[in-house]
Formats: structure tokens, sequence, C-alpha cells
């Protein structure tokens, strides 16, 4: 009599069990590459939802070119959805894992000198051969790209999103010359980094990938996180439903991951930042982060910070053709001794860089001297500084037109910046200088001031793919930085 009571107490038993177990499913995932290191806590959300996330990994810029595309996953989980939404693609529905933001992770021996720097500060030091650091490639990477988004929103001093016009190359070029060796995504920038760690200072990463190296036991020497005073991109890493008949699966996900447990779990497992507030965070990330950088807000922005960063390229060379008539006596020579001292040792984006040759070329009526100066560090900096400093001026006239013509005798594959306050004089004329060059070697951009003839100025550098800068406007200094430096 009892027998059946018992198997109806066991089936109920069993039913209960089985109704509580998550029905396995499984989600295909375009994700950035640097969360490899979740496969921990992954495991874990399948053990306790049933949900198998299967990734598929790219970097963060690229992946976004392929989600507007339209690819065939379930979800897509990037460090930040800022890129898509670039793509005038409606965003689809997401929520906000964790947070990471973009660093330096540097070397003690450099770290001291760069606690508290701003982004000109290390794009100085890295311009004059103080600091040499591994970087992802914008082109793919959501970390490079947000480097490039860091330096030049610094650069452009606006306290502002960029805008296209705010990004030139030669703000970039500084910082870039630093710039000792690239990779295709954050996760493979670090694995480059343990390689060749014994030549290089730095890496540009994200925080969460400094603070997992120095517990990795693949460093000889631990790297300092740097946070750059005047801001920061943060990584927010959304999880995103492509698929909206995945959405209760989705929903088990989101739920898990943003549960207390799951977020400690990512917290000591990866070093990335809780997004619940009531989570309390372990020791190293407590450190504050200081300001969010604005994001930019068009797709042509990105596209300007792209076509900088190819154009910066290797260290160039540059032929300054420096009037020194008579006609520059008092404030005038006087301001260019000031640019380039400024230029040699004030630092920023601005300064010449390590690699750079630069060549001087002093000119009256016949050119007086030519100088060349390779930057290799800090005495050939100073050099350059003093190179004007005593300089004589001639009162023999102002050939402009000959001097030009030297220099593009000399200037190979670089760029000419032409200074001068008088009009030509002596030597060849204008006319002699075109037919001479029908196909000039180079850019020619002329900085003009004083009684310097504005037409034939214009005329000759526009036939040569430059332009005429009037001094007179603004201050020589800047106008020596807004076009020096990028081909």
């Amino acid at each position: 009599m009892r027998r059946p009571v018992l198997l109806l107490v066991a089936a109920a038993v069993l039913a209960g069990c089985t109704s509580g177990k998550p029905e396995p499913t499984t989600l295909t995932v375009l994700a950035s590459s640097e969360l490899a290191d979740l496969s921990s806590v992954l495991a874990d959300l399948r053990r306790d939802t049933g949900v198998e996330l299967k990734l598929d990994y790219e970097g963060t810029v690229r992946a976004s070119e392929e989600l507007a595309a339209g690819v065939d996953h379930d979800l897509a989980w990037l460090s930040t959805n800022r890129y898509l939404k670039l793509k005038n693609v409606d965003l689809p529905p997401s929520a906000t894992t964790m947070l990471s933001p973009l660093v330096l992770g540097v070397k003690a021996g450099k770290a001291e000198a760069l606690r508290g720097a701003s982004w000109a500060e290390v794009a100085g030091r890295a311009a004059a051969g103080e600091l040499r650091f591994g970087m992802a490639d914008p082109r793919v990477s959501g970390s490079g790209m947000a480097a490039l988004i860091g330096v030049a929103t610094a650069a452009a001093g606006t306290g502002a999103a960029l805008r296209s016009e705010d990004v030139t190359c030669d703000k970039l070029q500084g910082f870039l010359t630093g710039r000792a060796f690239g990779a295709s995504g954050a996760a493979e920038v670090v694995d480059e980094y343990v390689k060749r760690q014994d030549d290089v200072d730095a890496v540009v990463t994200y925080e969460s990938a400094v603070l997992s190296l120095n517990a990795s036991g693949q460093l000889r020497e631990p790297l300092e996180v740097v946070y750059p005073r005047d801001g920061i991109v943060l990584s927010d890493y959304p999880l995103m439903l492509l698929k909206p008949d995945k959405r209760a699966a989705y929903d088990r996900v989101v739920e898990w991951l943003r549960s207390p447990s799951a977020q400690r779990a990512i917290m000591e497992r990866t070093s990335r930042r809780p997004v619940d507030p009531q989570v309390e965070r372990t020791e190293e990330l407590r450190e504050p982060i200081g300001t969010a950088l604005y994001f930019p807000g068009k797709q042509e922005v990105v596209d300007a910070l792209l076509a900088a960063y190819d154009r910066a390229g290797e260290p160039g060379r540059v032929v300054f053709v420096l009037d020194h008539s008579t006609s520059m006596a008092g404030g005038r020579i006087a301001g260019l001794r000031e640019a380039f001292a400024t230029l040699s040792r004030a630092g920023g984006f601005d300064q010449f860089r390590v690699g750079e040759t630069v060549v001087l070329v002093r000119f009256a009526g016949t050119v007086k001297e030519e100088r060349s100066v390779v930057v290799r560090g800090a005495a050939d900096l100073e050099a350059l500084a003093g190179a004007l400093a005593s300089a004589e001026l001639a009162d023999d006239g102002t050939a402009i037109w000959s001097a030009l013509d030297h220099a593009y005798r000399i200037v190979g594959d670089g760029t000419v910046v032409l200074m001068t306050d008088g009009e030509n004089n002596a030597g060849m004329s204008a006319d002699d200088f075109l037919a001479a060059w029908p196909n000039p070697p180079a850019r020619t951009y002329a900085i003009r001031f004083g009684e310097a003839d504005p037409v034939e100025l214009d005329r000759v550098a526009r036939a040569t793919g430059g332009r005429v800068v009037d001094a007179g406007s603004g201050s020589l200094l800047e106008a020596v930085k807004e076009i020096r430096g990028c081909r």
C-alpha cells in the first residue's frame, strides 16, 4: 500500500529538480579580443544559467564595421558601442557589464617623471626619445583608437568633443614617434609587450590589462599605471542583443553578469572595475581615474584621426629656408629665434622629434649657410635651440627664389618651410623658379610677415601643393607649429 506513495514522492522530487535546471543554450558572440580573459567567468555563467557564450574575437573598431554591415551573431560584446553609433545604425539593446579606462603601463624608472602627466607631456617625452611604447592598431582596436582620441583631444585644447578640424597630423606625430611596436588588438599588444619588455618602456592599453600583466608573473619589471591628468577614454563593455529571438537567454546572461557575485568574479579575475557601486573594489582599483574625455560625435572625426595616423609615419625631413636680410632686424629675427628655441625646449605636442632631420638654410642676397641636424637626443635639441642665436644678418639683398631652389636640391622626400619678410630683389625670379621646377619634389609652406609679396608667395606655394600662412595674424611660433612636420 505504501509503495505507490513513495513512487509519487520520488517522481515529484525528480520533477522539481528537472524544472529548476536551466535549459542549455548556446549563443554566438562577436567580442573584443581582450575578452578572452573571461573564460573562467563564462564557465561559471554556463554552470549557473545553462547559457554557453561562444566568443569570436575581433578588434572593437573592426568589429563595429562588421556589425554595421550585418553579421550572423546572436550577441556582440565590445569594449564600447560608440564606434557602432557613429555608423548611423540603430543601436541594439545593450547592458553595461564592467569598466576599464585606457592608461599607460610604464616601467618604474620612467613612471616617476610621468605621474600626473598630461597627454602633452607624454607626447613630449615620446618625441624626445625618452619614452618608447607599444600600442594597438587604431584601424582595428578600440584601445589604439582611444589613445589617438586622448592625444588629439588634449592637443586641441577645446575642452569639448573632437571635431575633424581639430585633428592635425603634427599633433599626433610627436606622440607616435615613441611607438616602438604595434599589434592588431588590445590582447595582442599585451602579448607583444611581454616579448619585447626588455627593449621598451611602456604599453598603452586598458588598466585591466596592465594590472593582469603585473599579476601574471611574465614581467621582469612591474608596470605602474599612469592616468593622464587631462582625461581618459573609458570602456564600459556593453553586451548587445543582435537577434530578438534570443532575448530570454540574453536576459539570463545580463542578470547573472550584473549580479554582485559575478561582478566580484570579473573584478578579481580580470581586474576590470565593477559597474555595481555596491561591490567593494579591490585596492588596486580604488585609484580615481580622473576625467573621462568626450567621445567624437561623428564618423568623420574618426576618419580624420586615421588619416593623420597614416600621414604621421616615420620621422621626416624639414628644410627651413630662413630670411636673414637686414630687414629682419629687431622683433622679426627675435621672433624667429624664439620659435626655434621653443620647438627645441618646450616639450609637448610641437617640439622637434627624435629621428627628425631639420635643415636650416639661411639666406639674404645669396645662401649664407646650410646646417643639418638629425635629432637623436637632448644635445641635438639644444643645438637647434641655439642655432640661430648668433646668426648675422646681411644687406646684400633678398634672393627668395634662389634660396628655395637650393632647398629643393636637398629636400629629398621632406617638406620645405619658407620664412621671409621681404620682396625678391636678387637671384632667380618666381617665374624662373617655377620653370626650373615644373614638377616640384616637395610642398612649400610659406610663412609671410612684414612686406613680403602675398600674391607671389601664394602663387609659388600653391604650385608646389603648399600654402601661405600669414604670421601677422598670430604669433610666428604658432605659424611654424601649424605647418611643419607631416607629409
